[in-house]
């Protein structure tokens, strides 16, 4: 079955408004739509870089007790969240979702590896 949505934990946590600190949440798989809007909004003609900020926004679907997360939420993320959630999105959404075909050095046994989860039976 495949796996639609990745729980994640921020390292450092939005803070929101009222001084709560919000740092799990749930991230889901992109769809082409997700990147085609992003791709049409005027502040991404205006500046490439808010495209991750638009993405992250649409699939990032739970943070703490918010919901939905808003674009605005993101912009106001510690950079240290901002990275860790640009590379989460690449990680999942890369076409093997992160599952790679790995060897064990000591008996040479191939066995897949689920760079989000760890090794899979």
């Amino acid at each position: 079955m495949l796996q639609t949505e990745y729980e994640f934990t921020l390292p450092c946590g939005y803070v929101d408004a009222q001084g709560t600190l919000h740092q799990h949440g749930v991230m889901r798989l992109a769809t082409v739509l997700d990147e085609i809007e992003s791709m049409q909004d005027a502040r991404v003609r205006a500046n490439s870089a808010y495209l991750s900020v638009l993405l992250l926004g649409r699939v990032i679907t739970v943070l703490g007790s918010i919901a939905p997360v808003t674009p605005a939420v993101v912009e106001r993320l510690f950079s240290a969240d901002y990275v860790y959630l640009q590379d989460l999105f690449v990680r999942i959404n890369d076409a093997g979702n992160g599952i790679i075909e790995t060897e064990c050095p000591s008996c040479g046994t191939r066995f897949p590896l689920d760079l989000l989860q760890g090794a899979t039976p």
